[in-house]
């Protein structure tokens, strides 16, 4: 029993440190804290979040290895832009290119949702929901969602507690999104606010399943939502 009591001791910073990432990040990727603009200082951010500092040491050090954020001694800790790697120039805009995003999104996001689902903490469900909701106010109004689907999908990531999920899909940029990246002469025709309303439904579908935290339907959801654009973005062979 002592051995236990001793474990449990060893691992709760640990959980509270990546409870305190989850929402430092959360924060970030919202844009409630924007690159160039400083974190809130050791002493504020244990009063807000009722830890200690060295759990605030921890989550600092985690946001720093992900490329989130970076500490100058004596001024503070930085929101950094974000950058894809040195090689990694992805241009899409053909339907060949989407095509390619897509399936690279099938094998990511189908891993990340069913995480998602089993991880996310009720906080995390409430901006999913807001996401969706801003893209149905944006879709009845024929406005461009694409800010609030890439946030959508950002959120999933997000929700894992993976740095590594986030950090690809922020490399993908509005690469992420594809319909808004394909030239106009390879969509001519296409209807893209019914795009648009088909994709909200499958969205939905995917909140649904994180809400039960239902890994397998989420992943299946997922997998019916990628497969589903890709087809309706990608021309028909």
């Amino acid at each position: 029993m002592q051995d236990l009591t001793r474990e449990t001791t060893r691992r709760r910073p640990h959980n509270l440190a990546t409870d305190l990432v989850t929402q430092l990040s959360q924060k970030i990727l919202l844009g409630k804290i924007n690159p160039g603009e400083k974190l809130p200082s050791e002493s504020e951010i244990v009063r807000e979040h009722g830890v200690s500092r060295t759990v605030v040491r921890e989550a600092i050090s985690k946001l720093q290895a992900s490329g989130l954020v970076e500490t100058r001694h004596g001024i503070g800790t930085f929101v950094l832009e974000r950058q894809a790697p040195t090689g990694m120039h992805l241009t899409v805009e053909t339907a060949a290119g989407v095509r390619d995003i897509l399936e690279l999104r099938l094998g990511l996001e189908t891993q990340a949702v069913a995480l998602a689902a089993m991880r996310r903490t009720d906080e995390q469900l409430a901006a999913m929901r807001q996401a969706l909701d801003d893209y149905q106010d944006l879709l009845a109004k024929e406005d461009s969602c694409v800010e609030a689907d890439r946030r959508f999908h950002l959120l999933i990531a997000e929700a894992t507690g993976n740095p590594c999920f986030v950090e690809i899909m922020q490399h993908l940029g509005s690469n992420m999104i594809p319909r808004s990246r394909i030239a106009s002469s390879e969509r001519a025709g296409a209807n893209l606010a019914h795009q648009g309303y088909l994709a909200n439904l499958e969205h939905e579908a995917l909140l649904s399943a994180i809400r039960r935290q239902d890994p397998d339907a989420a992943r299946a959801a997922m997998w019916t939502h990628l497969s589903n654009s890709r087809e309706r973005l990608a021309p028909q062979e």
